[in-house]
């Protein structure tokens, strides 16, 4: 089974290279974030064409989640508590299928990084809960967190940056030392490899990137994940998204 993830940076302006890349990558399930339309705006038809049922969890000009998928799919959760629509939780063909967009956090100093914290506790709570039921899940998305220097092309660049404070990262530890697994980690120990490169200063062609997209596994599904890869090749294409498709396989 093959899950991708991928921050689109708006839906309707990226619908060709959506399209195009279901066709060749041709994942079981896609989730998007970023998907700066409502619900109604959404491209159900051509996405029901490309052979996927889409559950959207939209809003007006920001945020946005969608979980695109082959076989029939139930909404779960929708919500941490909050409007904002950064969150979407589904079962998929046995599998709890968790898709964040996680607030950037930006400026420092501001309510907007006391949200990100807070945001990224009441997911740490809902994980929490669902272990202890033992519930077979993996979460994907833009996590908007750097885990590590070696996850940035240039860390220092990033020192004033909510994406890189200490107590973003110390949140994401928290995720791992619940027991989560990172898969891109599973399968490539070093760094030079991204998912998020600016539109500014050519950091694509310096790859003059970070890792903020991630999957992150339960026990059940670690045990299965036999594959975990970015696929850079979708920066480098006509109006593309500042971020990459990264995908598992679960065997």
């Amino acid at each position: 089974m093959k899950i991708g993830s991928w921050n689109v940076n708006s839906v309707r302006q990226r619908l060709p290279n959506l399209l195009t890349y279901l066709e060749s990558a041709k994942p079981d399930v896609l989730c998007l974030q970023e998907l700066k339309c409502q619900d109604e705006q959404f491209p159900v038809m051509e996405i029901k064409a490309a052979g996927y049922e889409a559950l959207v969890v939209g809003q007006k000009s920001y945020n946005g989640v969608a979980v695109l998928s082959k076989a029939p799919a139930r909404m779960v959760l929708n919500t941490l508590g909050d409007d904002q629509a950064r969150y979407l939780e589904v079962d998929v063909s046995g599998i709890r299928v968790i898709n964040i967009y996680a607030p950037n956090g930006n400026p420092l100093g501001t309510e907007k990084f006391t949200y990100k914290l807070d945001w990224l506790a009441r997911l740490e709570a809902r994980l929490r809960a669902l272990l202890l039921d033992e519930v077979p899940f993996l979460i994907c998305g833009d996590f908007n967190i750097i885990p590590e220097a070696l996850d940035a092309h240039n860390p220092a660049a990033w020192a004033g940056d909510a994406l890189f404070q200490p107590e973003s990262r110390a949140l994401y530890r928290r995720f791992l030392n619940l027991g989560l697994t990172d898969a891109f980690r599973m399968f490539e120990t070093g760094g030079e490899h991204y998912t998020f490169w600016d539109y500014q200063a050519a950091a694509w062609a310096k790859n003059d990137g970070v890792r903020i997209d991630h999957f992150l596994l339960s026990p059940q599904l670690a045990d299965k994940c036999d594959a975990c890869a970015i696929d850079k090749d979708e920066r480098g294409r006509e109006n593309p998204s500042d971020h990459v498709p990264i995908y598992i396989s679960l065997g």
